[in-house]
């Protein structure tokens, strides 16, 4: 048994609970590899099963007997939930069945390879302007803080474009979306939903108000094409692009600053990016294995059933911990070494089956783009002081990353 085991105790139970203390949502991965010892899932207490193990995860994930947190369900668990906006039902995040199905496919059109292939040129020159901003900023040897003037920039005005959000709306969301995703997080106390709910209602607003404009203008963008083609509700339509704005970034910008840190923190990586040894492609995949953006998500079932060899009695909800599946020793070689190299496998960190993210293509696209370009343009590129990290269980990403870029 590994020593982190030893000292947190060996159940499962005080395992997982270790790893929603603060330190272990600072650092899960010691934690992650203590479950692995136990098996592939684990009873933490009753009514919640831990997945962790790659197969389980996986399988879970594609088994449709599985299911997200409908309306349905939340009116069964918590009797006061609809007293809280960003508990949102009528997204793709909480819908099962028909109506998931009906509603992806309205909005999947925007994310195919090939409307993905179509943005990179737009994405390279998003990417330009903002590192031509980095150096004005950082010029004098001031630090810059990635996070804001790069990370979080870059996926937000290509989702902005996407959508149809004008320019000088744009950087308000920030703050809102992360207000908003507090509701992601496990709540053990509804006062933590205040600013959550705040933020659900603003956003609500301002599409209310963006969805309106474009019925009576539209435009060429994927906010007109949606109302143009009906087929949503005025509610599904403005829950489910509070969704594709949030998410469209959120992924994004912790894929984005988790590859930084990295390429910061191990000079052989940045050697060997700045050298043609590794592609970007391999970089961004291995990122994405190694430090997951999204670290856990969660199921239930209205039957019996299993998974990962472990009971699931009816009602019973599993959390998937994807940050664990894509370090499991069983499918990956050293799975706590960054290899780009390997060839094991692809990691969970954008889900599987039906919930697969939609924006997948286009996080990775981003991402292999930017991360050549501020190489390039940054050859003395460092590290200018300390990281602050995200401090969520299922976000995982920094608040801040300061760097020097002359």
């Amino acid at each position: 048994m590994s020593d982190t085991a030893a000292t947190v105790g060996s159940s499962p139970g005080e395992i997982f609970g270790a790893i929603l203390a603060p330190a272990g949502k600072a650092d899960p991965y010691p934690l992650y590899a203590a479950l692995h010892e136990i098996g592939e899932a684990a009873e933490v207490m009753p009514g919640l099963v831990v997945a962790h193990s790659y197969d389980a995860v996986n399988a879970m994930l594609r088994d449709q007997a599985f299911l997200v947190a409908d309306a349905a369900r939340l009116d069964q668990v918590w009797a006061g939930w609809r007293e809280h906006p960003s508990l949102e039902a009528d997204s793709l995040l909480n819908l099962n069945g028909a109506d998931h199905a009906r509603i992806r496919s309205a909005v999947a059109g925007a994310f195919t390879p090939r409307r993905v292939n179509q943005l990179t040129a737009a994405v390279e020159q998003v990417a330009g302007g903002l590192i031509a901003a980095m150096t004005e900023h950082g010029s004098a040897g001031s630090p810059v803080d990635f996070m804001a003037e790069f990370a979080y920039q870059l996926p937000v005005t290509v989702i902005c474009e996407l959508l149809g959000v004008p320019e000088a709306d744009r950087a308000a969301f920030r703050p809102v979306a992360r207000d908003l995703v507090v509701a992601l997080e496990p709540i053990e106390d509804p006062a933590q939903l205040i600013p959550a709910d705040a933020a659900a209602i603003w956003l609500t607003d301002y599409f209310t108000d963006l969805v309106a404009r474009r019925r009576a203008e539209p435009q060429d963008d994927l906010l007109s094409a949606l109302v143009v083609a009906g087929g949503l509700s005025d509610v599904e339509l403005i829950s489910n692009l509070i969704l594709l704005l949030v998410a469209g970034f959120e992924t994004t910008t912790n894929l984005l600053g988790n590859g930084l840190r990295i390429i910061l923190t191990r000079p052989e990586v940045e050697s060997s990016l700045r050298a043609g040894q590794v592609t970007a492609a391999d970089f961004v995949a291995e990122v994405l294995r190694y430090d997951a953006p999204v670290q856990a998500t969660s199921r239930w079932r209205p039957d019996p059933g299993e998974v990962g060899g472990v009971p699931v009695p009816p009602g019973a909800q599993v959390i998937a911990l994807l940050g664990a599946a894509n370090r499991d020793p069983r499918r990956f070689a050293s799975p706590d070494r960054f290899d780009p190299a390997r060839s094991d496998g692809g990691p969970l960190s954008f889900g599987a089956g039906a919930h697969f993210c939609v924006g997948a293509a286009l996080a990775r696209m981003e991402a292999t783009v930017a991360f050549p370009r501020l190489l390039a343009s940054f050859p003395r590129l460092a590290a200018a002081g300390q990281p602050v990290r995200r401090t969520g269980l299922v976000l995982r990403g920094f608040d801040q990353l300061p760097v020097s870029v002359c």
